[in-house]
């Protein structure tokens, strides 16, 4: 599944300023971030970026050194858009329990697929072959996102406590990387799989964020009853 929406083309000449620096650095994340939401995090090159982006790819490399440094920080901000997400809606009026919580941690995510996209690639291929510094700082950035959300979800449900407010994050954003691939196979497959029943239990309901509602709030519940 992917979910299309161009920008247009931009053509720069030489940045001269910090502000027309910056202005290109934004013009290249925006660049990654539509080429992967037309065909996927998997198939964004940073030629492909440069060419969006209207810079040539000599140019490309004074900003950032690979394509992955470039998704890298779209994953920086999908850690914060969640964040900011599910700590708005858990303090939001009304009783709090473990399906509630596990429903505003589903729907955020399932709201926002090119993060799910971007988390199925992160530890298995963004964070390789790029300079340890920018892998840090995407760190300490998801870390105090994560931090804020645990916050949250302990106002909201304070049987969870600290520690289950952490593993439930744990299981969500783990769950959802791996989830988010099952739901969403290439498109070439998904006519075939609809042909051949065996290749997955007709029981298993693999909608994404139904599927990772129902696993969170088993999570959530199990959490709460071991730390009795």
């Amino acid at each position: 599944m992917r979910y299309a929406q161009p920008v247009a083309q931009l053509t720069f000449q030489r940045a001269r300023t910090e502000e027309k620096k910056r202005q290109r650095a934004e013009a290249l994340v925006e660049a990654a971030r539509s080429l992967a939401m037309e065909t996927g995090v998997a198939s964004v090159t940073l030629t492909a970026v440069a060419s969006r982006a209207g810079i040539h790819y000599s140019a490309v490399r004074r900003y950032f050194t690979s394509h992955k440094e470039v998704l890298l920080r779209l994953s920086a901000e999908g850690w914060v858009r969640w964040s900011n997400t599910v700590s708005g809606k858990l303090a939001e009026p009304g009783a709090k329990s473990p399906s509630r919580i596990a429903g505003t941690l589903a729907e955020a995510l399932a709201d926002d697929p090119l993060f799910c996209d971007l988390l199925a690639n992160l530890h298995l291929h963004l964070e390789h072959e790029v300079d340890a510094e920018r892998v840090i700082e995407v760190r300490r950035i998801s870390t105090a996102a994560t931090r804020s959300l645990a916050d949250a979800i302990e106002r909201a449900l304070p049987e969870l406590g600290r520690s289950g407010s952490l593993d439930i994050l744990l299981a969500a954003y783990s769950l959802a990387a791996t989830l988010w691939q099952v739901a969403n196979p290439p498109a070439d497959l998904t006519d075939v799989y609809a042909e051949e029943p065996e290749v997955a239990p007709p029981e298993w309901n693999l909608d994404f964020a139904t599927a990772l509602t129902r696993l969170l709030t088993a999570t959530c519940i199990g959490l709460i009853s071991g730390s009795e």
